[in-house]
């Protein structure tokens, strides 16, 4: 484990709403998980961290960094191009 995981603001009980649940989820459930969780990346000092370790490894679920999958190769692409 990296040090600044150790820092994440989303460590803990509430670290399930930043990954898709087990089931399905309706678009209107996904969204309001996932502003929710983003809202504590928000407040995480180690966000930026967490982003560039994200797009490093490509990781293709839940929100990292305050992005989720799509918003995270849209950054990546950026950084490139």
């Amino acid at each position: 484990m990296d040090s600044w995981q150790l820092k994440a603001a989303c460590r803990g009980p509430q670290a399930e709403i930043f990954f898709p649940p087990a089931h399905a989820e309706r678009k209107e459930e996904k969204l309001q998980r996932e502003e929710r969780a983003k809202s504590i990346c928000a407040t995480c000092s180690v966000r930026g961290d967490c982003l560039e370790y994200a797009v490093r490894i490509r990781e293709p679920h839940g929100i990292w960094g305050g992005l989720n999958e799509m918003e995270r190769r849209q950054y990546a692409e950026r950084q490139v191009g």
